[in-house]
């Protein structure tokens, strides 16, 4: 019987802990994406109460002939492909050097990490003043021409711009990433590769590269989720423009039910973006997680 009641009070312990945590993520996350799925299905504005059921008419259009969500999809693998490549190798490259036993690395760590702490939303409005205002000064007293140019307002150089700034404000996250992966490999490994005659270049390719792999794992993770579903620096640098040239799929989906009030075919958009990060991390998880190496 004392079994019998030890186990009864134990379910009763973990039900008292474990169920408002559950009920509260209901709440946040589940019960929303349900009626996500459901909205998906309806022609609503946004403010009638009976949103009109239209089936799959939503994904039909979508799919069929939306140019708007095709060149924002074009746009954001683009993104997406050039962000990870840049910000995983510029990440790796600062980590080896601030690993090292410098005498300001601390300050430096500090110093690149510091821009992460910011919102995207407040950099993009900082590095559109430096733009348009800054760079035109620092045209005009050095005589550089790259400081002349439509950096906002030219298609290609407008993508290259919100490619800088989301590198720039977020390389120190990854860095940290990387930092941390580099200080737990054993230094035996280095120092018997050294004996061995491998030079650095070697010793970087054949023992630490490897050993990153849980660090690459979850940089890459990390950066894959952050690229598709881009939006802030987008809103706060070009508002999407020059017309529409740098609109993302979450800024377009954004577009569509916000200012178009085009709730129903919005949320369609926004259950596609789901579908596709889903399996794309998934993918992205699985075949990572197996070049894993265990020091």
């Amino acid at each position: 019987m004392r079994k019998i009641g030890r186990k009864w009070s134990e379910k009763v312990e973990f039900g008292f802990f474990t169920w408002p945590a559950l009920i509260c993520v209901a709440i946040a996350f589940y019960i929303p994406f349900a009626m996500t799925i459901r909205y998906s299905l309806t022609q609503w504005n946004g403010i009638s109460k009976n949103p009109k059921f239209i089936g799959l008419d939503n994904f039909k259009q979508i799919f069929s002939g939306d140019a708007n969500f095709l060149n924002a999809s074009w746009f954001t693998i683009k993104y997406a492909v050039l962000y990870i490549v840049i910000i995983n190798v510029l990440a790796i490259l600062l980590a080896l050097v601030l690993d090292m036993k410098l005498k300001t690395s601390t300050w430096l760590r500090a110093a690149f990490f510091i821009p992460y702490i910011l919102s995207l939303v407040i950099v993009g409005f900082i590095w559109k003043f430096i733009f348009m205002q800054g760079f035109e000064s620092l045209g005009e007293s050095t005589g550089w021409g790259i400081f002349n140019l439509s950096w906002l307002g030219e298609p290609g150089l407008a993508f290259i711009s919100v490619l800088f700034v989301s590198i720039w404000q977020s390389i120190g996250f990854y860095m940290v990433i990387y930092i941390a992966g580099l200080q737990s490999i054993p230094d035996d490994l280095k120092e018997a590769a050294t004996v061995d005659g491998a030079g650095p270049i070697r010793r970087f390719f054949n023992i630490t590269l490897p050993l990153l792999a849980p660090s690459i794992t979850i940089s890459v993770f990390m950066a894959l989720t952050n690229s598709i579903k881009v939006f802030d620096v987008i809103l706060s640098l070009t508002g999407g423009g020059p017309g529409g040239t740098t609109y993302s799929v979450a800024y377009d989906i954004y577009r569509d039910t916000f200012q178009n009030n085009l709730y129903g075919y919005g949320t369609a958009k926004a259950l596609i973006l789901f579908v596709a990060v889903l399996i794309i991390t998934i993918i992205q998880l699985t075949i990572f997680k197996r070049r894993e190496v265990e020091a």
